[in-house]
């Protein structure tokens, strides 16, 4: 197997602001691996939170391209000796992940949902998320926004109310979903429960530091609306440690390292009572759509980073209306659009 891989460059329509961050964009890595005359493609987004970086993630690929031997189609040895390897470097993994079962659906012309034994056409609709804004730009974003039935909002400063008030007032029907990312205390995320449950708000997404599972119990205690974890699940393990703690886990390639270590944490929170979201980094459809492949298997879809991007390097992942379009072509169902060399290194 021969893998190669080269930056691709990111720009947001909006400058995207969360608690913790602010993007207008961002690069990630184009990875590609070739056999017999098929490449399957994927993509890693490494992220600091998770101690990855563009170069930290390089230097894995490059170490891993001497590993990878033998049939592309043992996936779970590959991505088990990997992991061994390069456990410290999950975004890198996941790419790999994701170009293997690209290249074993091209191989064999089928859509990797299906060769995983699930229908491309059942899955929940996906939110499309704002960021924290001015009230006059969170306005125009929820207007622009008017197509999408569900909607994330960012929040974690003291105009939380405001910023949520403005949302509702201007999508008095839509779903409503919440993510503080880590930046409440456990008082200040109980003391604004009853302002979710007054704005209809569907459920909460890590509202506090990651490590403070029992304060996550308490808020999930209070029953007021579904508590779900990201920063605080990363890896399988970490969903055994969750039981009890919250209702529902966010999965993301890029932290978990793919599709393979994904299905068992969703398998696991399903022995363990949670349900289960999908999520994304900001990264292009190339990325996004890896996730995709597992949308019939959960419960939520935060897979939307590529709806926000001004320009898309990857073809063939649709998300009108919130529906994505999975299992259009084989493998992932993605290909280069025109752009896609415009940047890359």
């Amino acid at each position: 197997m021969d893998l190669s891989w080269s930056r691709i460059p990111l720009k947001l329509k909006t400058p995207f602001r969360t608690a913790t961050a602010l993007r207008d964009r961002k690069e990630t890595i184009w990875v590609r691996l070739a056999h017999e005359e098929v490449e399957g493609w994927g993509e890693a987004a490494p992220v600091e939170t998770y101690g990855q970086t563009l170069e930290s993630a390089e230097s894995a690929l490059s170490s891993m391209a001497s590993l990878l031997r033998g049939n592309p189609m043992h996936i779970d040895r590959i991505i088990e000796d990997l992991l061994a390897s390069h456990g410290d470097q999950r975004a890198a993994v996941a790419a790999v992940d994701a170009a293997l079962h690209d290249w074993v659906g091209k191989r064999f012309g089928i859509c990797v949902t299906s060769w995983l034994g699930l229908d491309p056409g059942r899955h929940p609709d996906t939110s499309f998320t704002i960021g924290i804004d001015e009230p006059d730009r969170l306005v125009e974003k929820v207007l622009a926004a008017e197509e999408y039935p569900i909607l994330k909002i960012k929040l974690g400063g003291d105009q939380d109310e405001r910023l949520l008030s403005t949302v509702r007032q201007h999508a008095p029907e839509k779903t409503l979903r919440v993510d503080a990312n880590t930046a409440w205390s456990v008082d200040e995320a109980l003391g604004r429960l009853p302002m979710l449950a007054a704005f209809g708000v569907e459920l909460l997404e890590q509202p506090i530091a990651a490590e403070d599972y029992e304060g996550l119990r308490r808020l999930k205690e209070a029953n007021v609306c579904a508590i779900v974890a990201d920063e605080s699940c990363v890896v399988p393990a970490d969903v055994v440690s969750l039981a009890g703690c919250v209702d529902g886990i966010n999965i993301k390639m890029s932290k978990c390292g793919g599709i393979r270590e994904a299905v068992r944490m969703i398998h696991l929170a399903r022995g363990m009572g949670m349900r289960v979201m999908l999520g994304c980094m900001i990264e292009s459809g190339l990325g996004v759509a890896a996730a995709a492949q597992l949308a019939p298997l959960v419960d939520w879809l935060d897979l939307d980073s590529h709806l926000l991007l001004s320009t898309q390097p990857f073809i063939g992942l649709g998300g009108r209306g919130g529906r994505l379009t999975i299992g259009g072509g084989p493998g992932l169902g993605v290909g280069k659009a025109e752009c896609l060399q415009e940047g890359v290194r």
